[in-house]
């Protein structure tokens, strides 16, 4: 499956809710399994961004209905995502060049 990072920065909601971060963290995990997606990893980072998320999602489509959904929610005030290539797929990738 594509893998996917995606950069979320809390909403002012969610600050203020910071010590049900691994309950929300379960439920997203929740969200992306019904999807059909699998969040592997979450990073707690300090910078311009909160939160690194690495998710795997069938497609784009499948990735973006769940973020539609966070968003949705309120967690988050800004995000983005992007698509993320491994290392084989790099390689492909380049082998395909002309």
């Amino acid at each position: 499956m594509p893998t996917y990072i995606r950069l979320l920065r809390f909403s002012e909601q969610s600050m203020k809710d910071l010590k049900h971060l691994r309950d929300r963290v379960t439920a997203a995990k929740k969200a992306y399994r019904d999807a059909g997606a699998e969040l592997k990893q979450v990073f707690m980072v300090m910078g311009k961004y909160d939160v690194v998320a690495v998710v795997e999602a069938p497609n784009d489509e499948c990735l973006a209905k769940v973020a539609l959904a966070q968003a949705a929610l309120g967690a988050f005030r800004s995000t983005e995502t992007m698509r993320a290539f491994t290392e084989d797929e790099v390689a492909k990738i380049i082998d395909g060049l002309k």
